[in-house]
């Protein structure tokens, strides 16, 4: 079975999420999977239920979360998420997750910078060696 748009998406994102410094990937709370920086979660795929054609990920944006919650594909963030900058975007079977990605490309680094500690965003910044 070929993969949905979808699943492409959070192939990629989880790749360019394990090419940051000290990354690694695995479940987080179930059925979820999470992107992890020093076993800091900086990016959680899927939800509960979720089908295979719709894509739920879940971001810490300090810069960017109050303009992204104007986006049609972002949820409202409530509670301890809205308190700490963290965004819900989410996309249905009818969406364009790809035409997406450059935004959410943009959203991951913003989002590991932001849980990762000092040292590591400075080996980021700086590029591969």
């Amino acid at each position: 079975m070929r993969p949905t748009p979808h699943q492409k998406a959070e192939a990629e994102l989880t790749k360019l999420g394990l090419s940051f410094p000290e990354t690694t990937a695995g479940p987080a709370w179930p059925p979820t999977r999470g992107v992890y920086v020093r076993k800091k979660m900086f990016a959680v795929f899927g939800a509960k239920a979720e089908p295979l054609d719709a894509l739920t990920i879940i971001m810490k944006l300090p810069i960017s979360a109050e303009m992204a919650e104007e986006l049609p594909f972002v949820r409202p963030a409530k509670g301890w998420f809205k308190q700490h900058n963290w965004i819900t975007a989410h996309f249905d079977a009818d969406d364009d997750v790809l035409a997406e990605m450059e935004t959410l490309r943009g959203w991951l680094k913003q989002s590991y910078t932001a849980v990762a500690p000092k040292k590591l965003r400075r080996l980021l910044d700086a590029g591969p060696s």
